[in-house]
């Protein structure tokens, strides 16, 4: 058995790795980690840029991963502590993003300013706990390659927007985005697809 599979095992062992990986209560790596553990792990493309004002949330025990030639800008926050987080090629990260994994970003995505795209929720049934105490559930969210989201949007667990989507500024998006179209509002509705016969973007 690796000495991976022996910490999961033993929920004394996993306290402990927890412990000296996460301090208590909090959401974010301790510096060791993030300083002598984490640039040897995670994949980063060439060209790329992240900010020195980001937060990079980053932990060993899930995967983090950005491609070529792409930017995460100052003040975003990008989290895996709950799930993995793949961002593709030439991608831009804007101003102020928050990114919770499990999320997965393709190629040539383009993220304006304050945008939440989270696949974490907190459980509410059990009302003799507070949501904070209880387990936290996690769904995917998937961006395909070439969408553009405006400003101040927010992503909801368990969606998928599909290649070449256009999410306007303001958007809560709870359900699947089809590729080729543009959806917005609270919440985000489709109101135009393109047309590959006419060539075209057309109303719905």
């Amino acid at each position: 058995m690796s000495l991976l599979s022996t910490i999961k095992s033993n929920p004394k062992l996993k306290k402990i790795a927890h412990w000296l990986i996460i301090p208590h209560g909090q959401a974010r790596p301790r510096l060791w980690v993030r300083w002598f553990v984490n640039p040897f792990i995670h994949k980063k493309g060439k060209n790329t840029i992240i900010r020195f004002n980001t937060r990079m949330d980053l932990f060993p025990f899930n995967k983090f991963e950005i491609g070529a030639n792409s930017i995460i800008e100052d003040f975003a926050t990008i989290n895996n502590g709950v799930g993995d987080v793949f961002i593709g090629n030439n991608a831009g990260i804007g101003l102020s993003n928050v990114i919770i994994g499990p999320v997965k970003l393709g190629n040539y995505v383009m993220l304006a300013q304050n945008i939440v795209i989270s696949g974490l929720n907190h459980a509410y049934e059990d009302v003799t706990l507070p949501p904070r105490m209880q387990k936290v559930v996690t769904k995917q969210i998937t961006i395909e390659d070439d969408v553009w989201i405006g400003a101040n949007c927010v992503i909801t667990a368990g969606v998928t927007i599909g290649k070449h989507a256009i999410v306007g500024a303001g958007s809560v998006v709870t359900k699947d985005i089809p590729q080729f179209s543009v959806a917005v509002g609270n919440p985000a509705r489709v109101i135009k697809k393109y047309n590959f016969e006419t060539k075209c973007w057309g109303k719905i």
